[in-house]
């Protein structure tokens, strides 16, 4: 069996005053290239979770619980320290690209920070971002590096992210819902990309997504969450074929369009108890 990397157990995540919750009680394990998928509807708690292991939650969060890298307490851990971690062992592919890229900085600069920043040398970091970006899929790479993101298509600008994500050799990759902005033809070309870095690198990945056939690709097991908690875990195969919460067959249901015979109400979530 594979070494565990990552343990979150029992994370609660509550905001501001009012303490609303935003995840509540969530547990799950990540093993050495191993990929999991977290499936659940928008507000499920799904980003929270992976902010949370990040330690980029925002400054009104009150976490608490355990999230352990390697045996290691990431909760409650200095900045300094994260910031070791962040870029280097563990990664993040944010979902919308225009906000997570510097709009004033051209993207290979933006690349190269992330090298600069744990001490490659000048020369090594332009060789490693135009091999990089490359690597991703990108033609005319050095044209690419010299682009601000305005001048870059949606799926030019999501590879962009996966190679400052990439860059550093991560043993984890977070991706937050990667290819909800893109066209299907994009989407499959930049999933197609991600699969192949992720086997070439041997990284782990915690793949979040509210589509089922995006995940079902991309997972060995699922977590679903719902209003902030883990409601059912298993292997893909096991999740999708033999659910055993409502809810999970509520998304299922809903997600199989080609079942709907044509006159008849589409099924809704809320008609899973």
């Amino acid at each position: 069996m594979s070494r565990r990397l990552l343990e979150v157990r029992d994370l609660h995540v509550s905001f501001g005053r009012s303490r609303t919750v935003g995840v509540d009680e969530v547990s799950l394990s990540l093993a050495a290239g191993e990929r999991l998928g977290v499936i659940g509807e928008s507000g499920s708690g799904k980003s929270v979770t992976a902010l949370a292991v990040m330690g980029l939650l925002p400054e009104n969060a009150r976490p608490r619980g355990s999230v352990r890298w390697k045996g290691i307490e990431l909760l409650g851990m200095p900045e300094r320290r994260l910031a070791r971690l962040r870029g280097t062992q563990l990664s993040m592919v944010f979902q919308e690209p225009l906000t997570a890229l510097d709009p004033t900085m051209k993207a290979g600069r933006q690349v190269a920070e992330v090298l600069r920043l744990h001490r490659m040398s000048r020369g090594d970091t332009q060789e490693r971002v135009v091999s990089m970006l490359g690597r991703v899929g990108l033609s005319e790479p050095e044209r690419i590096a010299d682009s601000y993101p305005h001048q870059l298509s949606g799926g030019q600008r999501q590879r962009v992210l996966m190679a400052m994500a990439l860059v550093n050799r991560p043993e984890l990759v977070i991706c937050d819902e990667p290819t909800t902005a893109l066209d299907v033809t994009v989407q499959k070309r930049v999933l197609d990309t991600l699969d192949h870095q992720l086997a070439e690198s041997g990284a782990a990945c915690l793949f979040i997504s509210h589509d089922l056939a995006v995940v079902s690709r991309m997972a060995h097991r699922l977590v679903v969450m719902r209003h902030g908690r883990v409601v059912e875990a298993g292997s893909t195969q096991q999740v999708l074929t033999d659910p055993q919460h409502p809810y999970t067959r509520g998304l299922i249901a809903t997600a199989d369009l080609a079942a709907v015979v044509p006159g008849e109400r589409l099924p809704v979530l809320e008609d899973f108890a």
